[in-house]
C-alpha cells in the first residue's frame, strides 16, 4: 500500500507540472465566476441561476474530463517513452501497484478540483439571489422550484393492449399494415399513437390523472405539477387557455374542506415549454390520493392539446434539500471521472500517447451522445438496424451513458436524484465498468514488454 501511494503522490506532482493542467484550471478559475455574472436565462433571477448551474456544471465536468483522460495517458506514457518506468520496476514495486498507483493519484487529483469547484459554484448560486437584490416574494419562489429537491411522482401509463391488437387486426384484415415493418415494429407505432391519444383533449374535453401514495407531511407544503403543452395546429398566439382542478375529485359534486380540498385555476401558457402550476398541500387526501383535472376551453382553443406520455406531466413535491441533492450531482461527475482515469491509464497501458488521447476522446465522444446514437439507428431500414444491434449497439452498451443521468436535468427543474439511483450509477460506472477497464489494463500491462534484451 505504501507504493501505490508513493506512485499517487508523484502522479500528482507530475500533472501538477503541466502545463494544459494548469491552462485547464487556470480557465475554470476565469470561467465560473464570470459566468455566474454574465449568464441571465430568461432574465428572471430563477431562469438565471438555471442556466448559471447548467453552464457551469457542464463546463467544469468537460474539462476535468479532458483533463482526466489527459493527466492518466500521458502519466503512464511519458514514463515508458522517457525510459523513467525502467528506474521504476527494478524497485521492489509490481506492475499492478504501478498502474493503481497512477489510478488513484488522478483520481485524488480530480476530486480536489472538483470539490473545489463544485464548492464555487454552489456558493455562486448562493450569492447570485443577493447579487441581484431578490425580493421576498423571489426568494419564496426559488426555495420552492429551484433551492430545493423535489421527488417525482407521474401519472400512471394507460394500458392500450387490447386497443393496439383490434386496430392491428383491423389494419391486417385491410391489408393497410406497412410494407416491410416487423410485427414488433408496428405494435410499437401502434402503441405510442394509442397512448397519445388517451392523452390528448380536443376542444371542450377534459382529461383527468390519478395519483396515489402521495406522503404529504406539512399540508402547508405546496406541490408542483410540472407540465407541457403540445398541439395539433398552433394557436394564433401559440398560447393555450386552460382550467386545471386539483384536489380529491372522487368527493363531487360536494366541495369538501381541509385534506383532499378541491381548487381550480384557469391559466394561459406557452406550447411546447414546460410550465409549473403551484397545489396547495391540503389538496391531497388523508389516504395520498390526488386527482389532476385538464378542460381544454373551446372558447379559446380551437387545438388538439396533447400531453406526451413521457414528459408530459407530472407531480413534484420536496423531499429533500438543495444542498444534498447538489452533492449528489457532483458525486455523478465524480464516478464520471473516475472511469476516465481507469480508461485513460488503459489506453497507455499498449498505445502511445497520441492515440491513447485519441481513444479516450472517442469513447468519450460516445459515453456524451450513446442515447442520440441510439435512437438514431432505429430509423434505418432493417438490414443496416440488424447489423448495428450486433457491432455499434454493442459497443455502446459497454461504455457508460453519460448523456443519461445529467445533473443539470436533476438541479434545474429541482428534481430529487435518489439514493437509490445514484448507487445504480455508482454500481454501473464504478463498481462495473470502471472496474473491468482497469482489470485489462493491470492484465495488459503484466504481460507487456517494457525493454528488450539485446546482446
Amino acid at each position: 500500500m505504501r507504493s501505490i501511494w508513493a506512485v499517487a503522490r508523484n502522479t500528482i506532482r507530475q500533472a501538477l507540472r503541466m502545463k494544459i493542467a494548469a491552462a485547464f484550471v487556470l480557465l475554470l478559475l476565469v470561467l465560473v465566476p464570470v459566468m455566474g455574472l454574465a449568464v441571465s436565462g430568461d432574465n428572471t433571477i430563477k431562469g438565471g441561476l438555471q442556466s448559471f448551474v447548467t453552464y457551469s456544471l457542464a463546463i467544469v465536468s468537460l474539462l476535468l474530463s479532458l483533463l482526466t483522460v489527459i493527466v492518466a495517458a500521458y502519466s503512464l506514457a511519458d514514463d515508458i517513452k522517457q525510459c523513467r518506468i525502467y528506474t521504476v520496476l527494478t524497485k521492489p514495486i509490481r506492475r499492478y501497484e504501478l498502474l493503481l498507483g497512477k489510478v488513484l493519484g488522478v483520481i485524488l487529483l480530480d476530486l480536489v478540483l472538483l470539490v473545489f469547484f463544485s464548492s464555487a459554484i454552489y456558493w455562486i448560486t448562493r450569492y447570485i439571489p443577493v447579487h441581484k437584490k431578490a425580493d421576498a416574494q423571489q426568494m419564496e419562489v426559488l426555495d420552492k422550484e429551484f433551492f430545493t429537491a423535489r421527488a417525482s411522482v407521474k401519472p400512471p401509463q394507460p394500458d392500450v393492449t387490447k386497443e393496439v391488437i383490434e386496430l392491428y387486426e383491423k389494419l391486417k384484415e385491410n391489408n393497410q399494415l406497412p410494407e416491410g415493418a416487423t410485427f414488433r415494429e408496428i405494435i410499437k407505432y401502434l402503441t405510442q399513437i394509442k397512448k397519445i391519444e388517451k392523452q390528448a383533449a380536443g376542444p371542450g374535453q377534459e382529461l383527468r390523472w390519478e395519483f396515489d401514495n402521495i406522503r404529504i407531511t406539512d399540508p402547508n407544503q405546496s406541490l408542483f405539477l410540472r407540465f407541457k403543452y403540445d398541439v395539433a395546429i398552433n394557436p394564433p398566439d401559440l398560447n393555450i387557455y386552460g382550467t386545471w382542478i386539483a384536489g380529491d375529485l372522487r368527493q363531487l359534486p360536494m366541495v369538501p374542506t381541509g385534506r383532499g380540498s378541491i381548487y381550480t385555476f384557469d391559466r394561459k401558457d406557452l406550447i411546447r415549454t414546460f410550465h409549473e402550476l403551484e397545489i396547495p398541500g391540503n389538496a391531497v387526501a388523508s389516504d395520498g390520493h390526488l386527482e389532476i383535472a385538464f378542460f381544454n376551453d373551446p372558447g379559446f382553443n380551437a387545438t388538439v392539446v396533447i400531453f406526451g406520455p413521457e414528459d408530459g406531466l407530472e407531480l413534484l413535491y420536496k423531499a429533500e434539500s438543495y444542498t444534498a441533492n447538489f452533492v449528489k450531482a457532483v458525486l455523478i461527475i465524480f464516478f464520471r471521472l473516475v472511469f476516465l482515469a481507469c480508461l485513460g491509464i488503459f489506453a497507455a497501458s499498449f498505445l502511445s500517447f497520441p492515440v491513447a488521447i485519441l481513444l479516450c476522446l472517442a469513447v468519450l465522444f460516445m459515453a456524451a451522445t450513446g442515447g442520440f446514437a441510439l435512437e438514431s439507428f432505429n430509423f434505418l431500414s432493417n438490414e443496416i438496424n440488424t447489423a448495428y444491434k450486433y457491432t455499434v449497439e454493442l459497443l455502446i452498451q459497454m461504455i457508460p451513458r453519460f448523456d443519461e443521468h445529467t445533473p443539470s436535468d436533476y438541479l434545474v427543474p429541482a428534481r430529487l436524484i435518489s439514493w437509490s439511483l445514484l448507487a445504480k450509477i455508482a454500481a454501473v460506472v464504478v463498481g462495473l465498468q470502471s472496474l473491468v477497464v482497469l482489470l485489462l489494463s493491470l492484465l495488459i500491462f503484466r504481460f507487456k514488454e517494457i525493454a528488450k534484451i539485446t546482446v
